[in-house]
């Protein structure tokens, strides 16, 4: 597979690497399992280094129009669902479990290109149907099944399946894609610093046996900063390229993170685990091909 912009691309790979890791490490090695702040204190670093950005003139937003802004909510909403619930899911499942999962959001545009819009092709519908599999056979192959992490991962695939969605039917006007990025980030720094003391993580985390410990401080600033970057380069990324190459440069991505990651964190499988792993991304795979193609 030729990939053009090879700089950009790997430096989008590896923020994607060291990002995921970086949260992994936090969710289930020190076990933070406090969405509402760990979600928080991420947007709250991601929100305060694009705004600092785009004073200091190193990136462009405009936010001349409420109008805009207010029909763009309800993607924020679903933003703020798809980071909280991912959270959840993350802290219980291996990444490549977790990606396997992920990637069937899919389903949810296809089935609305097809059905609503009339757009999809017999390929990509084959390739959805890989993912879709993979998707529904994991759970019942996996032996660390966690009921209640597939359970998040589901929430988690849905609101990115209806962010896609929605994206695909909002008239985006003259809000770019770090428009978009700046107000979900100020909407969620709100909604889960707001959601912390109800959801009962605010005085929960005050008992986190490593909260005044320099790993779980470094990790957590790390996590912000690395966050912050990987959007800073996918949306260049996906500026500089056609929808083909950044959907080949985030497969590849998905690929290196999913295929490290038993090196470092804790993961048992089985023949029919690994089989259902090669099923999603063959699925994945193919869903790339067609949008290199056009077919």
């Amino acid at each position: 597979m030729y990939l053009k912009r090879p700089a950009g691309g790997l430096a989008f790979c590896l923020f994607y690497l060291a990002s995921s890791f970086t949260n992994k490490y936090v969710l289930s090695v020190l076990q933070f399992t406090y969405p509402t702040l760990f979600q928080g204190w991420q947007t709250l670093v991601g929100g305060l280094l694009l705004h600092i950005s785009w004073k200091l003139g190193w990136v462009e937003i405009n936010l001349c129009s409420r109008s805009e802004i207010l029909s763009w909510l309800p993607a924020s909403v679903l933003f703020v669902g798809i980071i909280y619930a991912g959270s959840r899911a993350l802290s219980r499942l291996p990444i490549p479990m977790f990606l396997t999962v992920h990637n069937a959001a899919e389903v949810i545009t296809c089935g609305f290109q097809k059905f609503v819009q009339k757009e999809t092709s017999h390929l990509k519908v084959c390739s959805v149907l890989f993912l879709l599999a993979a998707a529904v056979c994991l759970p019942l192959c996996d032996t660390q099944f966690d009921a209640n992490g597939y359970l998040w991962a589901l929430i988690h695939l849905i609101c990115v399946g209806a962010y896609k969605v929605f994206h695909k039917l909002w008239k985006p006007g003259s809000l770019s894609d770090l428009d978009q990025q700046y107000i979900n980030y100020v909407f969620s720094v709100v909604l889960l610093a707001s959601a912390s003391h109800p959801a009962g993580d605010l005085f929960s985390a005050l008992d986190f046996p490593f909260l005044y410990f320099y790993r779980f401080h470094s990790s957590c600033c790390a996590s912000g900063l690395l966050g912050f970057f990987l959007m800073l380069h996918a949306v260049k990324l996906k500026s500089s390229t056609t929808s083909g190459q950044y959907a080949a440069w985030n497969f590849l991505a998905k690929v290196i993170t999913a295929s490290l990651s038993p090196l470092f964190f804790v993961m048992t499988a089985n023949v029919l685990t690994i089989s259902c792993l090669v099923i999603g991304g063959v699925g994945e795979a193919l869903l790339v091909y067609t949008e290199r193609t056009g077919t």
